[in-house]
C-alpha cells in the first residue's frame, strides 16, 4: 500500500481525491495546505485526520512513501527536491520549474535520489491525444515535420484570485506554461526541442491596478526538433476572446490531424494509408482500432475525474512506475523536454526574439556523473 500525501489539497491538489482513492495499490495518508480552513474541509471530505500547514512537517512526520505537489507553480521544485532528498516519490503539477537554476537542481535531485519522479502533465492523457499518439507510434503520419499546439485561456479574473498567476503567468514575457501545448506534441513527434525562438504581439490590456501585463498578449514559440521539424506554441492568458483551451495540428509525410476549432467542429485526420484520397476522416472512426483497452472501456472513476479522465490515468501510470520501479512516460527528463523551451524562450523574447538553443538535462547528469 502506497501511502500518499496530497500538498495544496484545498486547491489544485484536490483534483488527485478520486484517482487515489480509488486505485487499489493506493492510501491517502495525509493532506497539507496553508489555508486551514480549506485544509480542515478537504480532511473531512474524505476522511483524512493527518492534516498539515507546513509541507517538511508533513513530509517528516506522515511516514509517506509519495507526494503529490499541487501547489503554486513556484513553489514546486523547490517541494519535489524536498521530497526526492528524503526518498519520496513526487507527482508535480505543472510546470515542474520556473527557472533555469530550478531546473538544473530538480533534474540532478531526481538523478540522485531512490524515488520516482513523474510530472503530471493532464493533457498528454486526453482521449483524443492518447488515440493520435497510438496512431503516431503505429508509423501512419510518416516522417512528422510539423505540429501546432496553442493554449488561449483568458485569465485576467483569475489572476487576482489565484495571485501567484500574475507574477508567474503573466508577469513573465514569453511562455510561462508551455506544457499543456508541447506535452502532446513532443510524444506524438517523438523528437525533442533543440532551439526556440518568441516573438509576441505587444501589450493591450491594463491588470485592476492599471499596469500593463508584462506577458504581451500572445506569444508565438517556434520550436526546431532534433531532426529538423517545426512546432509553433501559441500562448495567451490575456486577450479578450471566448476559450479555446487546447488546440493542435499534426503533419506528417503521409498524414495529418487537426483538432477541433469549436462550432461544432470536431477533430478531424487524413491518413494516406487508410484513405486513399485526400479526404478528411473523423478521429473517431479509429478509436476502436487504435485507443488502449484503458480508455476504450474507462472505469467510471476515470470518467468522474477531472481534465476529461487524465488525472486518473496520470495517477495509474504513476502508481504502475513506483510498484515497477519502470520509468515513468514522464519522469525527469521527459519533464525538462517540455518545460525547458518555455524557459528558453523567455530568453529569447528578451534578447529581441533570436533563435535561441534549448539544453539536454541528460547532459546535466553526464556532467556531474562523468
Amino acid at each position: 500500500m502506497i501511502r500518499v500525501g496530497i500538498a495544496g489539497c484545498a486547491g489544485r491538489g484536490g483534483g488527485f481525491f478520486t484517482p487515489f482513492i480509488h486505485n487499489p495499490q493506493t492510501r491517502i495518508e495525509a493532506l497539507c495546505d496553508i489555508n486551514e480552513e480549506g485544509l480542515r474541509s478537504a480532511g473531512a471530505s474524505i476522511g483524512v485526520s493527518e492534516l498539515y500547514a507546513d509541507y517538511e512537517r508533513m513530509l517528516d512526520e506522515a511516514k509517506l512513501d509519495a507526494v503529490v505537489i499541487g501547489t503554486p507553480m513556484h513553489l514546486h521544485a523547490q517541494q519535489a527536491i524536498a521530497a526526492l532528498e528524503r526518498g519520496i516519490h513526487v507527482l508535480s503539477e505543472v510546470s515542474a520549474c520556473v527557472s533555469m537554476e530550478e531546473a538544473r537542481a530538480l533534474t540532478i535531485a531526481a538523478h540522485q535520489s531512490p524515488a520516482t519522479y513523474m510530472l503530471a502533465e493532464n493533457y498528454c492523457y486526453v482521449r483524443d491525444i492518447v488515440l493520435v499518439r497510438a496512431i503516431a507510434r503505429a508509423g501512419l503520419f510518416g516522417q512528422m515535420y510539423f505540429g501546432e499546439g496553442e493554449y488561449i485561456h483568458e485569465l485576467k479574473g483569475l489572476n487576482e484570485i489565484t495571485k501567484w498567476r500574475r507574477r508567474w503567468h503573466t508577469g513573465v514575457n514569453g511562455n510561462t506554461y508551455p506544457t499543456h501545448s508541447l506535452g502532446p506534441l513532443y510524444q506524438w513527434m517523438g523528437e525533442r526541442v533543440v532551439s526556440v525562438m518568441c516573438a509576441g504581439t505587444g501589450h493591450h490590456y491594463l491588470d485592476p491596478r492599471g499596469d500593463e501585463y508584462e506577458n504581451e498578449d500572445s506569444t508565438f514559440t517556434m520550436c526546431r526538433t532534433e531532426n529538423g521539424g517545426l512546432i509553433n506554441l501559441r500562448l495567451d492568458m490575456l486577450s479578450n476572446r471566448p476559450h479555446n483551451m487546447g488546440y493542435y495540428s499534426l503533419q506528417g509525410t503521409t498524414g495529418c490531424y487537426e483538432a477541433a476549432r469549436g462550432l461544432g467542429d470536431e477533430p478531424k485526420i487524413w491518413l494516406a494509408e487508410r484513405t486513399g484520397e485526400m479526404v478528411w476522416q473523423k478521429l473517431s472512426d479509429f478509436a476502436e482500432e487504435f485507443l488502449p483497452e484503458n480508455w476504450l472501456n474507462p472505469p467510471k472513476e476515470a470518467l468522474e475525474s477531472g481534465h476529461w479522465g487524465g488525472d486518473y490515468m496520470q495517477v495509474q501510470d504513476f502508481v504502475e512506475a513506483i510498484v515497477t520501479g519502470s520509468e515513468p512516460p514522464l519522469g525527469i527528463h521527459q519533464a525538462m523536454d517540455i518545460v525547458l523551451p518555455g524557459l528558453i524562450s523567455q530568453q529569447s523574447i528578451q534578447q529581441g526574439s533570436v533563435w535561441m538553443d534549448v539544453p539536454d538535462s541528460r547532459d546535466w547528469v553526464r556532467d556531474i556523473t562523468s
